[in-house]
């Protein structure tokens, strides 16, 4: 069985990771949404509500699992027993830095390869980042996320 882990804080999961989960799900047996705990980062959700919200997201895929972790991804792919990560580039300026992450995760687990997809061209602009600072100042994410994670934004902003 072929599986792959498809790394990232998810906050909140949009529209183009909800692409590359879809398109990945048709390539590997199994896809495992991995939401990463990343408390340096300071997510707008907790672990536990990014969690939620990617498996309401990814609900009608019998093939995709949503986990969280709070580990390095190479213990949490060594616990899963997967080989194989996943990431999205929107542009060229994403490569760099996914470049620098496969060779760092390479040399820790030298059996770890990582693969990537790009978005949709109509998902290629959108980033969790531009989502939230759309949502906090009251603007229509509808185009960018799934209607839960709309719903959860509001609520999330209503309440700051």
């Amino acid at each position: 069985m072929k599986t792959v882990v498809y790394p990232g804080t998810f906050d909140p999961i949009t529209n183009g990771h909800a692409d590359l989960i879809e398109r990945a799900s048709k390539i590997f047996d199994k896809v495992i949404v991995a939401i990463a705990a990343s408390p340096r980062k300071k997510p707008l959700f907790s672990l536990e509500k990014r969690v939620q919200l990617a498996e309401a997201v990814v609900a009608g895929y019998g093939n995709v699992e949503v986990c969280g972790f709070d580990c390095l991804l190479t213990e949490f792919l060594a616990q899963q027993q997967v080989r194989v990560v996943m990431r999205g580039l929107r542009a060229v300026s994403d490569f760099e830095y996914e470049l620098q992450l496969a060779n760092l995760n390479r040399a820790m687990a030298p059996d770890v390869e990582s693969i990537f997809l790009t978005p949709e061209e109509r998902n290629s602009y959108i980033s969790s980042t531009l989502v939230r600072e759309i949502a906090s100042l009251n603007g229509d994410v509808s185009k960018f996320t799934h209607p839960i994670v709309e719903q959860a934004l509001k609520e999330q902003f209503k309440n700051d």
